[in-house]
Formats: C-alpha cells, sequence, structure tokens
C-alpha cells in the first residue's frame, strides 16, 4: 500500500520544512488581504503573533496531520486517475477542500483555551472559507512540491551500548 500524505510529508525530516512553507504562506495570504476586512484579519494575526510569539507555528505542526488526513482522499481521487496535475485537480474542488480543511479548525477552536485566538477565528471564521479557498492553489503547489521530493528515511537510531 502506499504511504499515505502524513507519511510522506508528515514526518521528519519534511515535517519542518513543511511546517515552514505552510507558515509563510499564512503569513502571505494575510499580508495579501486588503480593504476593512483585510484590515481586521491583519489585525487579529498581529495580536495572536504578539501574544505568542511560536503560536502560528504551534498551531501548523498540531494541525498537520488532521489537514494531511482531509486531503488524503482528495489526493487518492488524483492518484487513481492523475487527470492532470495534483494542484489542477484539488483546485477543480476547492470548496470541498475548503470545508474539509476548515472541519479541522473548527473542531479545533471548539475546544481550544486560547481564549483570544478562539474568538479572532470565531470573528473570522464567516470569511475564512473565501480565504482557504483562495490559499488552496499555493497550498497545493507546496504540497505537490513536497510529494515530488525523494522520500528520505529518518536516520537511524545508534544501538545503545
Amino acid at each position: 500500500m502506499a504511504p499515505t500524505l502524513v507519511e510522506r510529508i508528515g514526518v521528519e525530516p519534511t515535517r519542518a520544512a513543511v511546517i515552514a512553507d505552510c507558515v509563510s504562506l499564512i503569513d502571505n495570504q494575510v499580508k495579501s488581504k486588503g480593504g476593512v476586512g483585510g484590515l481586521a484579519i491583519r489585525a487579529s494575526y498581529a495580536t495572536i503573533k504578539a501574544i505568542k510569539r511560536g503560536f502560528v507555528p504551534d498551531v501548523v505542526n498540531s494541525l498537520l496531520d488532521e489537514w494531511l488526513g482531509k486531503l488524503q482522499p482528495h489526493y487518492d481521487k488524483w492518484e487513481a486517475n492523475k487527470a492532470g496535475s495534483f494542484p489542477e485537480f484539488v483546485i477543480a474542488r476547492s470548496d470541498d477542500v475548503a470545508e474539509d480543511l476548515l472541519s479541522v479548525t473548527d473542531k479545533r477552536a471548539e475546544t481550544t483555551k486560547h481564549t483570544t485566538a478562539k474568538k479572532g477565528y470565531l470573528k473570522m471564521r464567516g470569511g475564512a472559507k473565501r480565504n482557504v479557498i483562495e490559499a488552496i492553489p499555493e497550498l497545493s503547489k507546496l504540497i505537490e512540491k513536497y510529494l515530488a521530493s525523494p522520500v528520505v528515511a529518518p536516520a537511524a537510531t545508534p544501538p545503545a551500548t
């Protein structure tokens, strides 16, 4: 059986690079938001980042496996036919993909103890689907980039002496 997305790009040493690229993608998406809504998004994001310095990478790390799990069925469907590239496949289904990804963050928001983050998320949730859909082209290219990289086996642990 072929390795899952989690097994391919959600493990070290690749995982750290995937997380860094996801954080960069999120930062760029937030920066690109214009208008009054964009101002609110940028302000909420800046507040969250100021309160806890490593918050965004920590959240990406904690949600990565679940997000990859939600992308797995889409990847499997694409893999079965390989009609076009994975980004083309996912972009064509961006509405469903966005809902799947947001189901993870919705679930987390229900249980988080970070009240400021929860308030910010709930405040922005109405427009979140549009924002996720806008990010799907870059997200799918990011995933494709790591899937194209050779799978690197973790370093063996030396035997105890």
